[in-house]
């Protein structure tokens, strides 16, 4: 984590549950199961990943096993009821897979999966093949670092460049996740961009500041919201 972000390879999981294009339906059932997960990367050949199946793939069976839809459902839902007919991983799998680079940020594997909904994402290198698997757990690891870890990090890459001593005094503590960074600084103007700088540490739960600029002893630097607006950093 020291000198650069947190990548995918750094949390991600290894060992991975996977089947072929012609794994069955129960098969896949009973590796769900055994794995306790709830999708799997599909794979080709000598481990090209080229699809996922998922339990929303494996459900529309059971929902359609004893029912006729009409016309409209026919039409509405024409891909689920052709998954309901699928006996195959192949027939069965969600394709092109979503897939994530090893190298890629934790933040950047985070909007991945926020922005199509999945829980999950198979990690691949640049010719697909399955490297390992990262979760939202594993993307949650990062608020488990240490607070004296954190407090070093912002002191050294945040501090010590807006707020140089002499000309200041800034104080960092961290407890919970969570920053204050107090004492007196010589450019109040910087809180926001220092705000946007800390929450970007990985592992800062939140910011808060208790800092006055020199020759305003009783005034205190104004106080980024710590929920949005433009000095809140980006997901």
């Amino acid at each position: 984590m020291h000198g650069g972000p947190h990548i995918v390879s750094d949390v991600m999981t290894q060992t991975v549950a996977a089947i072929g294009l012609g794994a069955s339906f129960k098969e896949i059932v009973r590796m769900m199961h055994d794995w306790k997960v709830s999708a799997l990367p599909v794979l080709e050949g000598e481990g090209r990943v080229v699809g996922v199946v998922s339990e929303a793939d494996l459900l529309p069976k059971e929902e359609f096993r004893d029912s006729d839809p009409d016309r409209y459902t026919q039409l509405r839902r024409l891909s689920d009821l052709a998954k309901a007919g699928a006996v195959t991983a192949g027939e069965l799998m969600t394709s092109p897979a979503l897939t994530v680079h090893a190298n890629a940020t934790l933040a950047q594997a985070a909007r991945t999966m926020a922005h199509a909904k999945v829980k999950r994402l198979p990690v691949v290198d640049d010719l697909g093949m399955l490297q390992g698997i990262v979760s939202r757990a594993d993307l949650l690891k990062v608020f488990l670092r240490e607070d004296e870890d954190i407090a070093e990090e912002v002191r050294r890459e945040v501090v010590s460049y807006l707020f140089p001593a002499p000309a200041s005094a800034a104080r960092v503590s961290v407890r919970d996740g969570v920053v204050t960074l107090g004492g007196r600084i010589r450019d109040a103007s910087l809180v926001p961009v220092a705000a946007r700088l800390i929450r970007a540490v990985e592992g800062v739960v939140d910011v808060e500041f208790d800092v006055s600029e020199h020759g305003r002893s009783s005034e205190s630097a104004p106080v980024p919201s710590s929920h949005g607006g433009e000095d809140a950093a980006p997901s």
